[in-house]
């Protein structure tokens, strides 16, 4: 029995490491950033980790168009909300979510899923979606090497922007 529970106890333990090894493996590469908002009772947050660009061609291609993408690197982008919110008309409870977008070339899918915890978008179960919203890309002049999620001030509410390589996406949070 001694041996069999030093054995277990063994296996736990270089699992960890080898999770905590590649954790550390993948932030390297996209290291975690968070995003905030606060103003006027509300409050924003978010995290997310930061994929690099690395003169590669992004939406359309590492990013397909189309596809459910977690909107940045590693583990799904969450975001969390201290009040109940208005996306883009359509209202959303207080609460934290993870963050999914279905990319394209006129228009974005914005998904706001109630699974947190996911690694990327493999387990993603549309089923899970609290609400989806369309709304619609820029081109900008300037590329972005760094994927981006930062907040502008508006009128009663905050705009939320998506950018990376030349492509701009502004979600309306009121």
């Amino acid at each position: 029995m001694k041996k069999i529970l030093i054995i277990l106890t063994s296996i736990i333990l270089i699992g960890f490491l080898v999770s905590y090894g590649f954790r550390l493996y993948t932030k390297s590469h996209s290291p975690e950033a968070t995003a905030d908002f606060n103003k006027n009772g509300l409050k924003i947050h978010v995290d997310y980790c930061q994929p690099s660009k690395k003169n590669r061609k992004i939406f359309g291609e590492l990013v397909p168009y189309g596809e459910i993408w977690r909107t940045g690197a590693n583990e799904a982008t969450e975001i969390e909300f201290s009040k109940e919110v208005n996306i883009n008309g359509n209202s959303l409870k207080a609460g934290r979510y993870a963050l999914f977008t279905i990319p394209n070339q006129n228009s974005w899918t914005i998904i706001f899923n109630k699974e947190l915890g996911m690694w990327g978008a493999f387990s993603y179960k549309q089923e899970n979606d609290v609400l989806r919203v369309e709304v619609t890309p820029s081109q900008q002049n300037d590329v972005l090497e760094v994927f981006t999620i930062s907040f502008q001030e508006a009128d009663n509410g905050a705009d939320m922007i998506l950018a990376w390589e030349n492509t701009k996406v502004v979600v309306p949070i009121r």
